[in-house]
């Protein structure tokens, strides 16, 4: 697609069509143009457009025909009709012949351009939406995770690579980002795959409890304790303990835990004996473990000891079209769940996903799909079948607000009011928020303390936002499974 896109225009009036080609071109579009409807199918077979701009009158074949041959023939390509008969019986009419808008003469060429690039976006999110429905079929998964993006081939290439070994693994990311399907994922290509995975949330159980869970207990160590158990080290023997939320886990317990991994032993509640285990340790959070080592909230040797290798998980927000895959596949599951025949997506839907911040990540998304199945009546999810948050999300414009030069701000005050905006979007987390910098976090701290944010624990996030548009952008604001709950004191996924 050259510019906003490959245009072609049907006029039996030569100058009309030369005015449009001269002026679109100039707007960044790619135009071809032809008198007659039978020429635009016969050029239409030999070479591909994103939109068809026809006038209703035509010689021959009138354009609400050419525009229904288009869409029976090409429905991936977005028709708009031009008409001097501004009636709403001749735009109806041209909506259900397939077209998708219509401009009424005289037009206002910045609104053609306009309504030709959205057409355009409208066609290549169709065809992704399309790509993407034959990925959900064919891909070769990573256990549950799905996407191809850039960031989730980082992520499999480490998990191949950390899977070949038994080093530690700490999986970091946002709340129902996947970090546990990511840690089963490992387990599953490692060489303990046919051993046991468990699994625990430290922040699901009572810190009086965790170190029974996690340690066992001899028989009469405490009330209830009528017999012994070995817990979840020895449960792990020849496969792996997934430690969720280990940025929860008790000080007091933390150096029990460090001693563990330094002996490959543990010692019973209540018991004098200690017992050898064999388990790989994998574990996960969504906080900053390095700033709470910084501030005494976490120990710093058993940061080290569990963050062998590292394994960011990236929020949904930032892997642009994985959305659109991840729906798909949700929509086929959760179809097939409720006995119903939803077949994907619509391509108003994805524009609403895509527009979306996910704040709730790949939970958040399979929840919406899941919603959207259960109300939607057509084969194909709509707009008004999702939740009324998604259906009023708009992409932030990114504008300047005024071009009085008075009222412009240095760069340095833009630098300082994006950095805060990132570290308050990732929710303080400063190792998140390096990342989506590209700073070190030596560089990020040294920044934050110029600002007055020395310590996160006291600092206030300023919540203004940057806003830095072009002019003309009126359309700026167009545009794995998840993981399950924690349910009970064994599984929970963060």
């Amino acid at each position: 697609m050259n510019g906003h896109g490959h245009i072609l225009v049907i006029d039996d009036d030569s100058t009309q069509c030369e005015l449009l080609e001269l002026e679109l071109r100039k707007r960044g579009f790619s135009i071809v143009t032809r008198p007659r409807a039978e020429d635009a199918i016969e050029l239409m077979e030999m070479e591909d457009f994103d939109v068809v701009v026809t006038d209703i009158q035509l010689q021959g074949m009138s354009g609400l025909d050419l525009c229904r041959r288009i869409a029976a023939d090409r429905p991936d390509v977005a028709v708009v009709v031009i008409t001097g008969f501004g009636s709403m019986e001749t735009a109806i009419g041209a909506i259900r012949a397939g077209a998708y808008d219509f401009i009424t003469k005289p037009f206002d060429l910045d609104a053609l351009a306009l309504a030709l690039e959205r057409a355009a976006k409208h066609r290549a999110l169709r065809r992704e939406v399309s790509r993407l429905r034959r990925v959900a079929r064919e891909s070769d998964r990573f256990g549950e995770l799905l996407g191809t993006s850039p960031t989730m081939r980082k992520i499999y290439d480490l998990i191949e690579r950390v899977s070949e070994t038994d080093a530690s693994v700490l999986v970091t990311g946002e709340s129902g980002t996947g970090k546990e399907l990511v840690a089963r994922s490992i387990h599953e290509r490692s060489r303990r795959r046919h051993g046991p995975f468990v699994a625990i949330n430290c922040a699901a159980v009572a810190e009086n409890l965790l170190e029974s869970e996690l340690f066992g207990h001899v028989k009469g160590a405490f009330t209830d304790a009528r017999q012994g158990r070995g817990g979840l080290f020895v449960e792990a023997n020849g496969g792996t303990l997934f430690l969720d939320e280990i940025g929860e886990l008790p000080l007091g317990l933390q150096p029990k835990l460090l001693r563990a991994l330094q002996e490959r032993k543990v010692r019973p509640v209540g018991g004098t004996n200690e017992l050898g285990f064999d388990a790989r340790l994998i574990t996960a959070t969504n906080k900053d473990l390095e700033s709470a080592v910084e501030e005494g909230r976490f120990r710093g040797d058993l940061f080290y000891r569990i963050d062998v290798v590292h394994v960011p998980v990236p929020p949904l927000r930032s892997r642009g079209t994985d959305v659109l895959l991840l729906a798909q596949h949700f929509a086929q599951s959760f179809s097939s769940n409720f006995g119903k025949s939803v077949t994907g997506l619509s391509p108003a839907v994805g524009e609403k996903l895509i527009a979306y911040s996910w704040p709730g990540n790949v939970r958040e998304l399979a929840n919406a799909v899941e919603r959207a199945v259960a109300l939607t009546r057509s084969e194909l999810l709509m707009v008004e079948d999702l939740p009324e948050k998604i259906r009023s999300s708009e992409k932030a414009p990114i504008a300047v607000s005024s071009f009085d030069p008075m009222e412009l701000v240095p760069l340095e005050e833009i630098e300082r009011r994006y950095i805060l905006r990132v570290l308050e979007t990732v929710r303080g987390n400063r190792t998140a928020a390096a990342h989506a910098l590209g700073l070190d976090r030596k560089t990020l701290y040294r920044k934050l303390k110029s600002y007055g944010v020395g310590d996160e624990r006291h600092a206030s996030v300023d919540q203004s936002h940057v806003q830095v548009s072009a002019e003309g952008s009126r359309d700026s604001r167009e545009s794995e499974t998840v993981p399950r709950d924690a349910s009970g004191t064994r599984e929970g996924v963060r």
